[in-house]
């Protein structure tokens, strides 16, 4: 019996930190500096932006890792992307001009996760107010079945940031696959033997939040167990 609670331990935790340990893997693997590339991330990223005619979104280097930011219309890319010259950094690049993409045609998903995005930062401080309050709730009203609702609430509204990372998948499959790939392939910012190199980038980059959905459940599991 301890044999298999230890497996089923080890197959929930390979679960939820698997495709974290992959996606890293598969960025390090293809992030190999490459003489031949004519620029760098960064660089790809305004050619491919004033492609588009988005020539007011700008593109920053961030700490706080990969992504556009709608709201200040602006590409952010880590250091290693932005001056990077790999196919992981072409690649993350037109990943994430491909979200700007979809804000330029209004796509209704990535417009809807802009919305969620909003709205759970409102719900997480809500959660916040009430784990904080529910002590104070149980003292002044002696009621735990009050302070477990309240409880209760406060878990399901943490529960939205999960929902954000479920709504994102297929934006972020369409960024990597519907925008990214074929400008890749098709307009010859790669060689043709470089393309399923940046295939298993965007793959990785777009499941990027499936890993960040598993770790989002498993603070919500663990801190479940904490309260119980």
């Amino acid at each position: 019996m301890p044999f298999l609670i230890i497996l089923g331990v080890v197959a929930l935790l390979a679960l939820i930190f698997g495709p974290q340990w992959w996606v890293k893997r598969e960025m390090r693997r293809h992030g190999v500096e490459r003489e031949d590339f004519p620029g760098t991330g960064g660089e790809l990223a305004e050619h491919l932006l004033e492609q588009a005619g988005l020539t007011d979104v700008k593109v920053e280097v961030t700490d706080s890792g990969d992504h556009y930011d709608p709201i200040d219309r602006v590409v952010r890319l880590s250091p290693e992307i932005h001056a990077g010259r790999s196919v992981t950094a072409v690649a993350v690049a037109a990943h994430e001009v491909g979200h700007a993409i979809q804000h330029r045609d209004g796509d209704r998903l990535f417009l809807a996760r802009i919305r969620m995005a909003q709205l759970a930062q409102k719900l997480e401080i809500g959660a916040a107010i009430l784990f904080a309050t529910a002590p104070l709730v149980l003292a002044f009203v002696r009621s735990p079945v009050i302070a477990v609702v309240q409880v209760a609430v406060a878990l399901l509204l943490l529960g939205s940031r999960l929902a954000i990372h479920v709504v994102t998948l297929p934006m972020e499959f369409d960024a990597s696959f519907g925008k990214a790939l074929p400008v890749l392939s098709g307009g010859g910012y790669l060689h043709e033997n470089d393309v399923p190199a940046a295939r298993s980038v965007l793959r990785a980059a777009a499941l990027t939040y499936v890993a960040s959905a598993l770790v989002t459940l498993l603070d919500l599991t663990r801190l479940i167990r904490i309260l119980r």
